[in-house]
């Protein structure tokens, strides 16, 4: 099983379960988990390779897929008996939250999607192309600082560069390699969801510098009026880093608006 940690509010019986991203950790999190358990009980999980979920079990485990990753993730609530969960998700753990959602929607009250990757532009389709080509010739921590630069370029993105990059660090190259491969085949996927809109209320919380990912989230929202949309001026890719006090007090706001009253 994932490792993951809870942190428990006195009363509620609402959960919030936050997913990083692919080189991340939950210690990504740090700037959330307070102000979130003020309001709701919060879990945090390492995807598999990722910060504690390193354990041998998951060294042999060659199958990478979106659905298998997702699973491991309902396996966790699973164990808590958790029925259900709001969804936190940044980065690439946006794509594991939706998947995860478009199967099981029972279990998600709702997604946050932050740094939201819904479509890889014809850029990040050739950055991702040629990575994965260069991944066996290239030290895979230079081919990731790379991508971390492209992604999160100005000086103002540093302490989000860094949080990943240093988190990167503790990765196994076939950890990395496996899960590079799994995001360089992800537009499929990504047709699939815009096509096959989410019915779970969804809250998108982008950077207004994120030019990567942000024109594609604009339209996709301005399709799905249900969808809504927030861009954090001054800011980079890694909404919860950057911005964690606008980050955290938007998404609060949400949940509040649509979860019962306790």
């Amino acid at each position: 099983m994932l490792y993951y940690s809870t942190h428990l509010h006195a009363t509620s019986n609402q959960w919030v379960t936050f997913v990083h991203g692919a080189g991340g950790s939950s210690s990504i999190w740090y700037k959330q988990v307070r102000d979130f358990q003020k309001h709701f009980n919060v879990l945090l999980v390492d995807l598999r390779g990722h910060g504690k979920s390193k354990k041998p079990f998951y060294e042999k485990l060659k199958q990478y897929s979106f659905d298998v990753i997702g699973d491991e993730v309902i396996d966790v609530l699973d164990h808590l008996k958790i029925k259900s969960t709001h969804f936190v998700g940044i980065s690439l753990g946006t794509i594991i939250i939706r998947e995860l959602t478009e199967r099981y929607p029972q279990r998600t009250n709702s997604l946050i999607m932050g740094g939201a990757v819904m479509k890889l532009n014809l850029r990040g389709q050739v950055l991702m192309r040629t990575g994965a080509l260069l991944k066996s010739v290239i030290p895979y921590l230079l081919l990731y600082r790379f991508f971390a630069f492209i992604i999160m370029p100005k000086k103002k993105h540093q302490e989000s560069r860094n949080l990943f990059i240093n988190e990167a660090k503790k990765l196994y190259q076939k950890e990395f390699k496996r899960w590079f491969t799994l995001i360089s085949e992800v537009n499929p996927l990504l047709t699939f969801f815009r096509i096959n809109d989410s019915k779970v209320p969804t809250l998108y919380i982008m950077g207004s510098e994120d030019h990567m990912f942000l024109p594609s989230i604009t339209k996709l929202v301005g399709d799905h009026p249900s969808a809504r949309l927030h861009v954090i001026k001054d800011c980079g890719h890694v909404v919860n880093v950057e911005q964690p006090h606008i980050f955290n007090a938007t998404a609060i706001d949400f949940l509040k608006s649509i979860s019962p009253k306790q």
